[in-house]
């Protein structure tokens, strides 16, 4: 694992700022919108893609800038608020929070009568008209760039990624492609559908039972697909990609055409005066757009993929159950050699990413991480989304807090993990502050609800106890999870941010309270759970719900303030340690073995 990826030599800031002026200068434009995103608006953007962080330095997976000619702004929210100023040069971009104060905000403030630019395969629609007033507001326009202004200036950009599309095994999806797309074909008659756009690679991936490697943590081919009313597709990648063992298993009712028909397609479709379904908020506007202009009708609605995909299949839910046990296995090993071992010897969190990534990659099924790791020792752990470098990189030392967010990639399933684990002796507010953050992913786990219920509702359980001291933390307590695909997906989440979308059953989702410092140390507690029907509320009417703990690994009991907890909590905590004992014990050398016995006994023994 590289320590060094997604880092930008943030001292040329200031030339690539000058030159993307000039460019805007010759082509009439007082300003120009940078977002973070791709043609594919997913979060994982390849190294040809990354604008934001070529121009700006900043290299977090949420963000935008706004550069007009002389001054210029980067939006980041609460995970980056740190982040942002120890990568970017703040006198060249001013740091603003995302939602708090959002870009169009500073739009309609500054822009003034002059013409804002925009990349149309960048920009949702919705984007694209908030933008516009914003722009109105402030006198000015706003205008689509034929193409992107950064392109221009950024010389050495490198080009796309170039990895095979590879078949995804049964064995391991649980439905067929063909059963898949003639499900949603289904949905489409009832709607007058002819064709629906997608533009999201992991909804192309699990439509098609199909996986790549174009994106660092997510295993997915960079592409577009029209899945049409007859269950029939046309995928639009580069051939290159698409060898001939992979074009068999995707068969005949997938047309093969390369990224440059893609436009010319829309356009048939509104020749035929086709009803076509695209969702507004993660298509470009570029494809809405070319289908308006085209004649066709235009549907706006969600991607027909979305919810299947995050209603995981039996299949899939033994092959996630399946990779928790294997990636617990592996973080405890980790934890005790660190605990034995490596913090005894001056320790540095880059070489503790390094010795987990080394534990993990030997397992079976293993691809890649999920994400990049999050090793913060102190004052980093307060980073929400920290990932150690050169310049910021720190020994593991004796009364901090180390906070490790992980996970992996697995043919069978996808892992996402957090412990914060105390070196040395924490301090009583250390431990108070992790019991908090404990009771509330504890209230969380054990929560029942009735069908229809929102992650929104939810989410206040996981922060109560920090409620009651005065104490909150910025960002969302839950995401959906993919099945080996996307490590963040949707439409689930837990969040105080309104989600209309019920939990059910199949649905993979984080439980991840935390409390952050700043300058002092960061605390996190995350396990995944599974959504399932609650097991002796059947017949209830309405039917409940409950969630199912799939991660195993043990929770640093030297953290807990056991004068916080009541029976109930300590209880929780027992049987979840007992479980991840009983299961991974047999998996471990006799020395992990022993460590992993005392790390997970009784409460207070």
């Amino acid at each position: 694992m590289d320590a060094k990826a997604d880092r930008t030599d943030t001292a040329g800031s200031a030339g690539r700022l000058a030159a993307l002026r000039g460019e805007l200068k010759k082509r009439g434009l007082a300003g120009f919108v940078v977002p973070l995103q791709d043609e594919h608006q997913a979060e994982w953007v390849p190294a040809h893609a990354r604008r934001l962080q070529w121009l700006t330095g900043f290299a977090g997976s949420a963000g935008l800038a706004v550069v007009l000619a002389d001054k210029a702004a980067i939006f980041v929210d609460g995970r980056y608020t740190l982040q942002v100023r120890s990568q970017t040069d703040t006198a060249l971009f001013t740091p603003r929070h995302l939602t708090e104060e959002p870009a169009t905000d500073w739009v309609a403030e500054h822009l003034g009568d002059g013409v804002l630019g925009y990349d149309p395969w960048l920009q949702t629609p919705s984007g694209v008209e908030r933008y516009r007033k914003a722009c109105e507001k402030a006198g000015g326009t706003l205008r689509a760039c034929d193409s992107n202004p950064i392109d221009a200036v950024w010389h050495d950009r490198p080009g796309p990624p170039l990895t095979p599309m590879v078949a995804h095994a049964a064995e391991f999806a649980g439905e067929s492609s063909t059963a898949k797309r003639e499900r949603l074909a289904k949905g489409f008659a009832k709607d007058g559908v002819d064709a629906a756009v997608l533009t999201f690679p992991d909804s192309i991936a699990w439509l098609l039972n199909v996986r790549g490697g174009d994106l660092e943590y997510s295993p997915v081919t960079l592409c577009f697909a029209l899945l049409r009313a007859d269950a029939s597709v046309e995928l639009f990648v580069d051939p290159r990609k698409v060898e001939a063992e992979t074009a068999a298993h995707l068969g005949n009712a997938v047309t093969l055409s390369r990224l440059e028909d893609f436009a010319p397609a829309l356009d048939r479709l509104g020749a035929d005066k086709a009803c076509v379904l695209a969702d507004p908020t993660t298509a470009a506007s570029f494809v809405f757009q070319r289908l308006e202009d085209a004649g066709a009708k235009v549907k706006r609605g969600s991607d027909p993929c979305v919810l299947p995909k995050a209603c995981k299949n039996d299949v899939e839910l033994g092959g996630m159950r399946a990779a928790h046990v294997r990636d617990g296995r592996a973080l405890t090993r980790f934890l005790a050699w660190l605990s034995t071992t490596g913090a005894a010897n001056g320790l540095d969190e880059i070489t503790a990413a390094d010795e987990l990534y080394r534990i993990r990659s030997g397992g079976k099924h293993f691809q890649r991480l999920s994400f990049p790791t999050i090793a913060g020792s102190g004052p980093n752990g307060a980073i929400v989304h920290y990932r150690a470098g050169p310049e910021t990189n720190r020994t593991l030392n004796k009364g901090e807090l180390f906070l490790l967010d992980s996970g992996a990639q697995y043919l069978d399933g996808t892992t996402d993990v957090t412990r914060t684990i105390a070196i040395g002796e924490p301090g009583a507010e250390q431990r108070d502050r992790f019991t908090r953050v404990l009771k509330g992913h504890i209230a969380l786990a054990t929560c029942r609800f009735p069908e229809g219920t929102t992650g929104s509702q939810l989410d206040a359980l996981a922060r109560n106890a920090l409620w009651q001291a005065g104490l909150d933390f910025d960002h969302g307590t839950g995401h959906g999870v993919g099945s080996y695909l996307n490590v963040h997906e949707g439409p689930q989440r837990i969040s105080k941010v309104p989600n209309r979308q019920p939990l059910l059953p199949g649905m993979i989702v984080s439980n991840e309270p935390g409390y952050y410092k700043p300058g002092a140390y960061g605390i996190r507690i995350e396990n995944l759970v599974a959504v399932r029907e609650a097991k002796d509320l059947a017949g209830a009417d309405p039917k409940f719900l409950e969630f199912e703990t799939l991660t195993l690994a043990p929770i640093d009991r030297n953290l807990v303030d056991l004068k916080l907890l009541d029976e109930t909590e300590r209880t929780w905590l027992d049987a979840y340690h007992a479980r991840v004992r009983e299961t991974l014990t047999p998996l471990l050398n006799t020395d992990e073995a022993e460590w992993l016995r005392e790390a997970t006994a009784p409460i207070g023994a």
